[in-house]
């Protein structure tokens, strides 16, 4: 693949979206997006899908695979991967989630570089930065995310520091929450991808498993409002699903959600199971909404010592080598 990043300077792109330039055939590909944790990889991939494919949460490393949502264009067919954060791991689960990035970046057409509006450029943006100017073969658009949080100097004054990092073949400021620059950032990333057929039969957001999206959405509700400690403990199986015999429109579904000690466990449950039951409650309504289907949900929280740093328990809960 050519090197587009040598074709022209940084620049903030700004042109009609939503057009295919005249005389254009069919792309198709994937575009990665990465980042350091909680700069809106996971926000950004569902605005520009148009629905939830990934979870989203406030707290770092919320994503903990790798997600493909599909944005269906009449010129084109993006597959956006959102990747977990780069960080430095500390436990045998961020290493792995670490390698699961790195393989990723490798394997895309293009790479979204995600730095927020409202955050300095600090260490980790630049160590990031650097990995992927090493990708010579792959193009890389930086995007500036979360403009809307930011005054319009501010958002200016990062597109620039932004730009300061390295050779990139395009640079655009988004919101994923107005929407400002979402079409344009879909025209810049699949400039980049390669002519081909559709990857995916029309009207498909994702290839991800509805156990996994389940179980993901139930993790979500979990971490809404926990301690800090918590989102990295938390994870969730569905160990049942399906619909109930002899009760059309109702689907059953079994979840087990794993924390490493019992004070965690103590801290999901609540005081007499009351925030276990709003965690329920919460995950019931974006199931229902998903399956489009009325949904009995039974949680149960189970202890699974040091769990991120356990190779059997890993593979247990689903994080493979």
């Amino acid at each position: 693949m050519p090197d587009n990043r040598k074709m022209s300077p940084p620049h903030v792109t700004a042109r009609p979206a939503g057009r295919a330039p005249e005389g254009s055939s069919f792309r198709s590909g994937f575009a990665c997006l990465a980042g350091r944790p909680n700069v809106g990889k996971s926000t950004l991939t569902n605005a520009l899908v148009g629905a939830k494919v990934a979870i989203t949460s406030d707290r770092p490393q919320t994503t903990r695979r790798v997600i493909r949502g599909i944005v269906h264009r009449p010129d084109a067919q993006l597959v956006l991967v959102d990747t977990p954060g780069l960080h430095r791991p500390r436990t045998l689960l961020g290493e792995r989630l670490d390698s699961l990035v790195r393989s990723t970046l490798t394997e895309v057409d293009v790479i979204g570089f995600c730095v927020p509006a409202p955050d300095q450029v600090g260490p980790g943006d630049r160590y990031l930065a650097r990995e992927l100017a090493a990708l010579t073969s792959t193009p890389v658009v930086a995007i500036v995310t979360k403009a809307d949080q930011a005054p319009q100097e501010r958002v200016a004054g990062q597109l620039l520091a932004v730009s300061e990092l390295g050779d990139w073949a395009d640079v655009v400021p988004v919101s994923a929450v107005t929407g400002y620059q979402l079409g344009v950032l879909a025209d810049v990333l699949v400039s980049h991808l390669p002519e081909g057929p559709a990857l995916y039969p029309d009207g498909e957001l994702t290839d991800e498993p509805e156990q996994i999206m389940v179980a993901e959405l139930i993790r979500e509700a979990a971490l809404d409002g926990v301690r800090d400690e918590l989102p990295h403990s938390i994870a969730v199986v569905v160990e049942e699903m399906g619909p109930r015999p002899g009760q059309p429109g109702l689907t059953d579904v079994y979840a087990e959600l794993y924390v490493e000690r019992p004070s965690q466990k103590a801290i999901v449950i609540g005081t007499k199971g009351a925030r276990l039951k709003q965690v329920g409650t919460r995950a019931r309504r974006q199931i229902e909404a998903l399956l489009g289907t009325r949904i009995y949900l039974d949680l149960h929280v189970k202890i699974a010592k040091d769990w991120q740093r356990s190779p059997k328990q890993l593979r247990r809960l689903g994080f493979y080598d």
